[in-house]
């Protein structure tokens, strides 16, 4: 497996992009970052984006995407998989016709450039020899994280937005997690914003991994915010695991 960072900040900020993961050239998980990155051959090659929650900065991709594709290539079509919630928000908050056109009726009532599927948490998919499985994560407004599987039991986990979530790791079980990607937003002392706003610090981080047996093999760090990057970066260092680092965008992960 090859996962693209096409972006992993926590904010949209000079030198930095929202989250966006691309899995070996055609599945796209969170799209925070996408048309501002990808030539418009790469965003063509796209056919399914994993979405896991509607908030701005892992969505705002797909209208875009959804409009270079009808310029450049009339069959290019587009699933966008979420479970119910998510999918509701962002048709009718987004693609509303309003806001954005509603790419799932254009250029054809029958055949948009957009389909929008509603997925079950904890059930599993088979898609592109992969088996992708969304489950509840803790955040601000109706959530998913992925668990990801090859065909030759290589897993990753990608956490999207949350905070403390014991209960995901305990339904996920005793599942190896080769690459753990998952976020730390806040610096230690921004403990209490972090908490009512759904995501993690460090520390709150440490608890979380105490909670997944067995251990990642490997922990990418996502979401930090640009204004608090370094503080964020020493505080992880000091946690002093040698299979943890934060992600840069533009990177490779090879499972």
């Amino acid at each position: 497996m090859r996962i693209k960072v096409l972006g992993c900040s926590g904010a949209e900020f000079p030198g930095h992009n929202p989250p966006g993961f691309l899995l070996d050239s055609e599945i796209l998980f969170d799209a925070g970052s996408l048309t501002n990155v990808l030539s418009a051959q790469r965003q063509q090659k796209i056919r399914n984006i994993f979405i896991t929650h509607a908030h701005l900065d892992h969505i705002k991709g797909i209208p875009f995407l959804a409009d270079n594709l009808i310029i450049r290539n009339r069959e290019c079509n587009v699933t966008v998989l979420s479970i119910p919630s998510v999918i509701k928000t962002i048709r009718e908050n987004l693609l509303n016709g309003s806001v954005w056109p509603d790419f799932t009726v254009i250029p054809e009532p029958r055949n948009g450039v957009l389909k929008f599927v509603g997925i079950s948490e904890g059930r599993p998919l088979r898609l592109k020899g992969f088996t992708i499985t969304p489950y509840n994560v803790n955040h601000s407004v109706p959530a998913v994280g992925y668990l990801v599987e090859d065909e030759k039991g290589k897993r990753f986990f990608y956490s999207g937005d949350t905070g403390p979530t014991a209960d995901t790791w305990k339904k996920i079980g005793k599942k190896q997690i080769h690459c753990l990607i998952i976020e730390v937003s806040f610096p230690n002392r921004m403990e209490e914003t972090a908490l009512v706003t759904g995501h993690l610090t460090t520390r709150l981080l440490k608890e979380e991994l105490s909670g997944i047996t067995p251990s990642p093999e490997k922990i990418f760090i996502t979401h930090s915010k640009p204004q608090y990057y370094g503080a964020i970066r020493g505080e992880l260092g000091r946690l002093g695991m040698k299979n943890l680092r934060i992600l840069r965008d533009g990177e490779t992960i090879t499972i």
